[in-house]
């Protein structure tokens, strides 16, 4: 085994099935592992890379194999998919694992801290937290609508719901099943409002996200998202690189040398895309009050376009000014305004 070049893991809750190769891609060992025995394996074993899926728990795996010495390298589970042979098992997931990262154009996924994890958890938290509210909300409208009542559509009307059920003399078992509904939303409120606060803490305590929040119009939530997934940004090349990774850039269609370019592609988070492109909606909403150099450019955009074509175009300078952010170690600066001089 000291002879192995790459070894790749095929993840689990329980068991990770590993596969060895050598320098000229030869199998040298498949074994099963559980949870209590990979660490001796891996810190018995001499410094190699070590490849696995991007998936749930990957990013630990990939701490824990720097710490025993070797090179993690992660790969998203699509870019897998095409190297696994025949039927699809533990031990073929692992080996088309070792083949895609034995391919010299292959893209890796940087592994995370528990830093960006933690940024990256607490977003996925308060948006679950806000998903749940949504779903109570909507149940609490469809009950009230069995009963006759339309209630308006708004977050005041749902914490007004004990005072408005007073005024009626239906069912008590209704009223009771809506009270705990209630009781249901209320929770969920104040935990969506606690995690905007941790967020907002979150925030201001992370280097990158302070200095991505001197981007107009971005805030806590963006800016901990972008730092959670961005990290040092080193994974990427350039910054139309990160925008293309979360889907920004035109897809392209090109045949026989002529280059069609379509709309963006929509790859990748779609989160981070999400944020970014409400970002530049609400950049295009305050225009009148943006100065400097990219104000300048947003105006000019709108002169000849659609604004949500700008929208777009903004959303993929958003990213690309973040990139800068997180590679360069700078803040933004809007620069002179070319117009008002």
């Amino acid at each position: 085994m000291n002879q192995a070049a790459i070894v790749s893991i095929d993840l689990g809750k329980q068991s990770f099935h590993v596969v060895a190769h050598d320098k000229q891609g030869r199998e040298l060992q498949r074994k099963k592992l559980s949870r209590s025995t990979y660490p001796k394996y891996f810190a018995n074993l001499s410094p190699c890379t070590v490849a696995m899926e991007a998936c749930g728990g990957a990013h630990f795996m990939a701490r824990e194999m720097i710490r025993f010495g070797h090179e993690p390298k992660l790969i998203a589970p699509h870019h897998v998919r095409p190297y696994v042979k025949s039927n699809k098992n533990d031990f073929a997931d692992a080996e088309g694992i070792c083949d895609a990262a034995s391919r010299g154009n292959m893209r890796f996924v940087a592994p995370k801290s528990e830093a960006q994890q933690a940024l990256a958890m607490l977003n996925t938290v308060r948006d679950s937290f806000i998903k749940d509210r949504t779903a109570t909300v909507n149940r609490i409208h469809a009950a009230l609508l069995e009963v006759g009542i339309g209630l308006s559509a708004s977050f005041k009307a749902i914490r007004e719901l004990p005072d408005l059920l007073e005024n009626y003399s239906f069912c008590g078992r209704i009223k009771t099943l809506l009270m705990d509904l209630h009781s249901h939303f209320t929770y969920l409120d104040q935990k969506v409002k606690t995690m905007d606060r941790q967020v907002a803490s979150q925030a201001a305590d992370d280097d990158l996200a302070r200095r991505l929040m001197t981007i107009p119009c971005v805030g806590p939530i963006t800016a901990t998202t972008v730092a959670a997934e961005l990290g040092d940004a080193s994974q990427f090349k350039c910054g139309r690189d990160y925008s293309a990774s979360i889907g920004l850039v035109p897809k392209q269609h090109s045949t026989g040398g002529k280059p069609v370019l379509l709309g963006i592609s929509k790859r990748g988070d779609r989160n981070q895309r999400r944020l970014l492109i409400q970002c530049a909606r609400v950049y295009l909403i305050t225009l009148d009050r943006q100065t400097g150099e990219l104000a300048d450019w947003v105006r000019q955009l709108l002169s000849r376009n659609h604004p949500n074509k700008v929208v777009c175009a903004v959303a993929n300078k958003l990213a690309r000014i973040a990139y800068a952010i997180a590679a360069h170690h700078t803040e933004f600066d809007a620069g002179p305004s070319a117009m008002a001089a």
